[in-house]
């Protein structure tokens, strides 16, 4: 297909369908998931019943972004190459994204599926990330940036308070405020100064709950920022993103993600990933990220969660799995 924004996007098309050829495309071109789904024993005659059950379409661990090149364009030369965090010395997430403009409209559609970008100033506090240049966080949040007009939108010097005077000027000028930041980085903002935002400000954070010196819930994070800058605690939400994925699913107050129209998540057994797991019980987060039509769409994080019976998931901490089921024949040549 020439054009993937057109399906992937289109309101008309159900989910099911969409998959289904997303699924049939990446199973033709993309070599390591084709080596995955036939070491589980899978073809292209899965095809038939994908329309039916799409939680047939196997999960690809999403560890493979660090052992092998994910894309359906081997010889293209990408537009834009994310890399997770981490130092130099550990291994590394590498998502290879062939077509910017995509993931540009991914990332605009999705963020105003949620949020109103007209008369919005964005703000981004990234700590952690600023030294990483091929942050996918940084790009998303510089996107947003960018749709403001006014010059308002930045991203605030690191390890410096606000400035008072910048929140004036965006109350007078009618605007809402919105703040990206990881979590640590908007605890360590908040020591820097007291400082109360006006009231219809919003802020996203990013996850990073744990470091090798601290840890916190999101529950007890969000009453902390709710408490620090002086905003109802139905103003902090929260963003669900990562470098392998160039979708995004956010809170908008409380602690239940909603996905955009084009992902779709589901609970899976950790000892048995090919199981959907029933609504309330705990297990991975798998995730079919349509927008992830030239790397692969069907991932299975190593995120423990939990699924409502409306769709919408919890995240409730970190799995490190040994070995899954067909992980040995991810970097096997043909």
């Amino acid at each position: 297909m020439e054009d993937w924004s057109e399906l992937i996007f289109d309101r008309d098309t159900a989910f099911e369908e969409k998959a289904k050829q997303v699924y049939q495309h990446q199973f033709e071109e993309n070599a390591v998931y084709r080596r995955f789904c036939k070491a589980l024993g899978i073809d292209s005659d899965l095809l038939g019943g994908i329309q039916y059950d799409i939680n047939r379409i196997p999960l690809l661990p999403i560890k493979g972004f660090k052992d092998a090149e994910i894309t359906t364009q081997p010889d293209a030369e990408p537009d834009l190459t994310f890399r997770s965090s981490g130092t130099l010395a550990m291994q590394r997430s590498i998502h290879k994204v062939i077509n910017e403009s995509l993931y540009q409209e991914s990332l605009l559609k999705g963020f105003q599926h949620f949020y109103d970008l007209e008369d919005t100033v964005i703000w981004g506090y990234t700590p952690g990330y600023a030294e990483n240049p091929d942050s996918s966080l940084i790009y998303m949040i510089q996107q947003l940036i960018d749709q403001d007009n006014s010059g308002l939108s930045r991203f605030l010097p690191l390890d410096e308070p606000i400035n008072p005077g910048a929140v004036k000027e965006i109350k007078r000028q009618r605007k809402q405020l919105i703040i990206f930041g990881a979590a640590f980085g908007l605890l360590d903002l908040l020591k820097l100064q007291d400082l109360h935002l006006p009231s219809d400000s919003i802020i996203i954070e990013t996850g990073g709950m744990k470091t090798y010196k601290r840890e916190i819930s999101r529950v007890e994070l969000h009453k902390r920022l709710a408490k620090g800058f002086g905003l109802n605690g139905n103003r902090i939400h929260s963003e669900y993103g990562m470098a392998e994925l160039l979708s995004q699913a956010y809170t908008t107050g409380g602690q239940w993600f909603n996905t955009v129209p084009w992902m779709q998540l589901s609970i899976r057994n950790p000892e048995d990933p090919t199981e959907a797991l029933m609504p309330y019980d705990e297990g991975l987060i798998g995730v079919m990220d349509l927008a992830n039509v030239h790397s692969c769409s069907f991932l299975l994080t190593d995120d423990i969660g939990v699924m409502d019976d409306r769709g919408r998931f919890k995240i409730l901490g970190r799995w490190n799995p040994k070995n899954l089921r067909g992980c040995n024949f991810l970097i096997e040549v043909d």
